[in-house]
């Protein structure tokens, strides 16, 4: 997606704290702090009014921005975002999701290439490499972002004056129920569901990624612009 948009955009893809080369700090990582950590990217690189694109607990940050921050935006793109339940919060947090990823990061990335593929059959190689990557620099301080409670969805999703692009797949974290309860509670949101793809909805069906994300990007830059 990076290299579609490229000569069209300017992409900036930062690390959160606590993956890739960012730093590890202590503490500080909540959804606040990954916010304020965006907001304070956009600002020190002055960018104008950006789009900001997010996928789960990068939308959930990218939704905390909109809501705080609409006046330095233009708008946001929220890939199937960890909007929980209170229960479902608790119980993601109690399961072993932490520890699996701890015994990942005792193995090589041969062995950790093998179980992504095994998992995810219909990825690309480029993709399974760059997700092997990613998880190994992903660091065991980066799970405290999922102690509950996450930031109320609702509430955040209503607040947000910019355009809202809400992509999701048929078999992901957000229904498409809990998508149109939010569409009630803010116009500006535009929906869109992609068949045969789960949470990770841009890595099991990028074409049509692309396809629902490039008119979003037009309409928003064009309004912006005034053409």
């Amino acid at each position: 997606m990076a290299r579609s948009l490229e000569n069209e955009y300017d992409v900036v893809m930062p690390d959160a704290r606590g993956h890739g080369n960012s730093g590890t700090p202590l503490h500080g990582y909540r959804y606040d702090d990954h916010a304020a950590d965006v907001i304070g990217l956009i600002r020190g690189l002055e960018l104008t009014a950006p789009v900001l694109m997010g996928h789960s607990m990068g939308g959930m940050t990218a939704a905390v921005v909109a809501s705080l921050a609409s006046k330095i935006i233009r708008g946001v793109i929220l890939i199937d975002p960890t909007f929980l339940s209170p229960q479902r919060q608790r119980e993601v947090c109690d399961s072993d999701v932490a520890e699996q990823h701890r015994l990942l990061l005792t193995q090589d990335k041969h062995n950790v290439l093998a179980q992504i593929r095994s998992r995810h059959t219909r990825r690309s190689p480029e993709i399974v490499e760059l997700i092997a990557s990613a998880r190994l620099l992903t660091r065991m301080s980066a799970f405290d972002v999922l102690t509950p409670p996450n930031p109320e969805y609702h509430q955040l999703v209503s607040t947000i004056d910019v355009p809202i692009l809400f992509v999701i797949g048929d078999a992901g974290v957000v229904s498409l129920e809990t998508a149109r309860e939010l569409q009630s509670l803010n116009s500006r949101i535009r929906v869109e569901l992609i068949q045969d793809a789960g949470h990770g909805v841009q890595y099991d069906q990028p074409k049509r990624f692309e396809a629902v994300i490039r008119p979003f990007l037009t309409s928003v830059v064009t309004a912006l612009s005034g053409v």
